[in-house]
């Protein structure tokens, strides 16, 4: 039963459409408009700190606003959300230093992770099952359209305004979607008074952020630093579950986490967060570095991704019904490995057109399967564990980014110095290539021969990872939806069972 049986859903998805646009433009939008802050700002080296602080604190809170929306309502923990975002969005437009932008963006994290579980918790509570995979694709075109306006608005910002603007343009769309929730979300008056888990969230927060930084720095090579941050997540991590054992109210739910379905989906959501992660870091490089095409080529095979993502999610909507959620589960999720198989098929005298193909088949099948995991996990759970199973597929997707990161970028890097080519190739030789220099080069061939097969061995990471995501999602047991849904026992039992 809907939580908000007197709110008006079109407002409310209005309202909620706006907020994560707010937050899905941010990523690409700040990385246009970097090279001038930095400019301004100096300090070069925390470069990369601009775009992990974000992540740091949008992952590790996504969890606990998850788990804050069941405790106290969707309404007050998407305000506080909203406002946390556009108090760091003011304070990054008066940004005085790299340090300073960093901690800014540390808060626009905060107001992220509250922002991005609890808008699909509300569509949750909105819509039944039916009808929800149609707004799903609608939210999908959300992050689509983003991807693709973001680095104009940003470039058009940029050349005609202060970079502060790259920012402050957020404050009057989140005043218009706190309005929209405002005026039109009802929800039921709560009159419990829930115990919060304090030391649960704090120390959840702490091992993410530990993991984070265990996984940024060895991503740059800095081994003490990665060692350290790594001890401090598995200290965080044993003193997280002795707290969540015996708080009354704790704030990450293991019996929730252990269903069946729910640790397949996050599972396979995990997994393709990675596949995302590796295709839109490395699928422009080959297209720009072996392919010699140009930054709008490379960019325009990426955004096929993003046409097929909604497809694939609208696709999935209409098919619910008929064909049921386990089967579109594992027909879509079978997408990912035929798209990333041909990503196998690319070479330096090819087309984009391959890269262009697999990445559509990629999002595809990861709209198609991303909705029906979510959707799944909403229809198994309480009304009162909705907010909480939403926040773990998201987070699994978040975390599952982090890791690819990592985990494709020591591939590559592993590619790069073990050619079989027999020489290494150096950082300032890939960025001359990437730049469109290496033709002044004389080995400018062999350059991207090496390039080429060390993209190749991502490639094949992966294809690999791809196949599991299917295979994950086999775990998932057949669940009817609907007025007369029904769930096997496998639905309420623990992986292990």
């Amino acid at each position: 039963m809907s939580r908000s049986p007197q709110s008006s859903r079109a407002p409310v998805i209005a309202a909620v459409m706006a907020s994560m646009a707010m937050v899905a433009i941010e990523a690409t939008i700040v990385s246009t408009a970097m090279p001038q802050i930095v400019s301004q700002l100096g300090d070069l080296h925390l470069y990369s700190w601009v775009f992990s602080s974000f992540l740091l604190t949008q992952t590790a809170m996504t969890v606990v606003f998850g788990k804050l929306a069941d405790l106290y309502g969707r309404k007050p923990v998407m305000l506080a959300g909203i406002a946390i975002f556009l108090l760091g969005s003011v304070l990054a437009g008066f940004a005085w230093s790299m340090p300073a932008m960093i901690v800014f963006r540390l808060i626009q994290g905060v107001g992220a992770g509250a922002i991005q579980p609890v808008t699909l918790t509300i569509v949750a509570d909105l819509y039944p099952a039916r009808e929800r995979g149609k707004v799903q694709g609608y939210l999908a075109s959300v992050w689509a359209i983003s991807a693709v306006v973001g680095p104009m608005v940003g470039g058009f910002i940029i050349h005609n305004m202060s970079w502060a603007w790259i920012f402050w343009m957020n404050v009057p769309i989140g005043l218009a979607s706190a309005a929209g929730f405002i005026v039109y979300l009802r929800e039921t008056e709560r009159h419990a008074r829930p115990s919060i888990d304090f030391g649960g969230a704090a120390l959840f927060m702490a091992a993410i952020a530990a993991l984070m930084m265990a996984l940024t720095f060895a991503g740059d090579d800095e081994v003490g630093r990665a060692s350290l941050a790594a001890g401090a997540f598995v200290l965080c991590v044993l003193f997280f579950v002795l707290q969540e054992r015996r708080a009354a109210e704790p704030m990450i739910s293991f019996a929730l986490w252990s269903r069946r379905p729910i640790a397949a989906c996050n599972g396979s959501t995990l997994l393709s967060g990675m596949i995302l992660m590796g295709a839109t870091t490395f699928l422009p490089m080959y297209v720009q570095g072996v392919l010699h095409r140009s930054p709008v080529v490379a960019g325009l095979a990426l955004t096929m991704m993003m046409v097929g993502w909604p497809a694939g999610a609208t696709l999935a909507a209409k098919s619910f019904q008929r064909l049921g959620l386990r089967r579109i589960l594992l027909g879509g999720s079978a997408f990912v490995p035929l798209g990333a198989a041909l990503l196998l098929f690319l070479s330096p005298g090819g087309s984009p057109l391959i890269a262009a193909f697999g990445s559509l088949i990629i999002g595809f099948g990861m709209g198609t399967s991303s909705v029906s995991s979510l959707v799944l996990i909403q229809e198994i759970v309480k009304v009162d564990e909705r907010g909480s199973a939403t926040a773990s597929n998201i987070f699994s997707r978040n975390l599952g980014s982090t890791l690819g990161a990592t985990l494709f970028g020591a591939v590559l890097n592993f590619g790069l110095s073990h050619s079989q080519v027999g020489t290494a190739v150096t950082s300032e030789q890939l960025k001359a290539l990437l730049q469109n220099q290496a033709a002044n080069l004389v080995d400018s061939d062999m350059i991207r021969l090496v390039l080429h097969q060390s993209l190749h061995l991502t490639f094949v990471s992966i294809f690999v990872i791809a196949i599991f995501v299917v295979a994950l999602l086999a775990f998932v047991p057949a669940i009817q939806i609907g007025p007369e849904k029904k769930m096997p026992i496998e639905a309420l039992s623990p992986l292990e069972d």
